[in-house]
């Protein structure tokens, strides 16, 4: 096994050991027509076969401590899913108890019970509209021909990308015109309900906190990002009756989504460790509150594993982090 004897060389046990934190999303039913390289159940059943050939996949806790302390074993990974998505529940769940792996399951708290994120609403806007022309322009969000799957996802990523980085209200705002516009029936079952974030827990998996409504820190006020961090931790310790001590940075690159005063407010808020999306592997020498995460998108055995040894080599980019808030 080339790939798992290479990564032993490159993590071996104890204080030079490298953990890998893998990230995912969505673990959809079946194919997506839309989507076609968003993963599925088979999909994600196949890369934990490889995963757990490769690596030691143990509770992220667990993880997080013995990197600390300079215990790890070598070959450590982590598994994460960020959001909240009714599908970890009901598709990642039965995937991830087959392979006998835990995971850890950031929730933004705002969504759960018939919520709804802002980019599945455009998403879904776009999936359903009848027409071949979605004519935005009004709103100055252009005009898209709709005529095919690959044109209708052409029109998702170029009005995702358009209005990710508005504030808070003004995204809001271009999505309801999206909406509208469409005449969408917007679905309300995407999201987990707080029911099935108490079953993934009692089913061995770990809860970590991932704000409220998932905003782009940079771009809200110091008040409503420390609001956003702390309350949603409070939120998922009341529902849970635990203690929930790690975090996700929404969007979650440094000095981009992200800067040094929301590290201190996570640090502030009582989080024992904090994760971003920047690449990379965690190292004792790195921050416990930017620690790393990767997941490669390649589709066949080989490059999945090589992606994942490149990613090995990598600092991770972290913000300069200040003690205070």
């Amino acid at each position: 096994m080339i790939v798992r004897s290479i990564a032993g060389a490159l993590s071996p046990s104890g204080q030079r050991a490298r953990l890998s934190i893998f990230i995912f999303h969505r673990v959809l039913s079946q194919m997506d027509a839309l989507f076609p390289g968003e993963q599925d159940a088979r999909r994600f059943n196949e890369v934990l076969s490889w995963v757990g050939q490769w690596f030691q996949v143990m509770p992220l806790d667990e993880a997080v401590s013995r990197l600390g302390a300079g215990t790890l074993p070598a070959r450590a990974a982590a598994i994460t899913f960020d959001d909240g998505y009714a599908d970890n529940a009901t598709n990642a769940l039965p995937v991830l108890q087959h392979h006998g792996m835990a995971a850890t399951f950031f929730i933004a708290t705002s969504f759960l019970d018939g919520g709804r994120m802002w980019n599945d609403s455009v998403i879904e806007a776009v999936r359903v509209f009848r027409g071949k022309e979605l004519d935005l322009s009004h709103a100055g969000l252009g005009s898209y021909c709709l005529e095919s799957h690959e044109q209708r996802r052409v029109a998702i990523e170029s009005l995702l990308g358009h209005i990710k980085y508005f504030r808070p209200y003004q995204r809001q705002e271009a999505v309801a015109k999206i909406v509208d516009v469409a005449g969408a029936r917007l679905p309300d079952n995407l999201m987990l309900r707080s029911e099935q974030v108490l079953a993934l827990r009692n089913a061995g998996m770990q809860i970590g906190a991932h704000t409220c409504s998932h905003p782009i820190l940079e771009k809200i006020s110091d008040d409503e990002a420390l609001s956003e961090i702390s309350n949603g931790k409070v939120g998922l310790e009341s529902l849970l009756g635990e203690p929930v001590t790690h975090f996700a940075y929404p969007n979650g690159k440094p000095d981009v989504d992200y800067s040094a005063k929301h590290v201190a407010m996570v640090r502030q808020a009582g989080f024992v460790a904090a994760f971003s999306t920047a690449p990379g592997v965690a190292m004792q020498t790195g921050d416990v509150h930017q620690l790393p995460r990767f997941t490669p998108w390649d589709r066949t055995r080989s490059r999945y594993g090589m992606r994942l040894l490149a990613n090995m080599r990598r600092s991770a980019p972290q913000v300069v982090a200040s003690t205070v808030a």
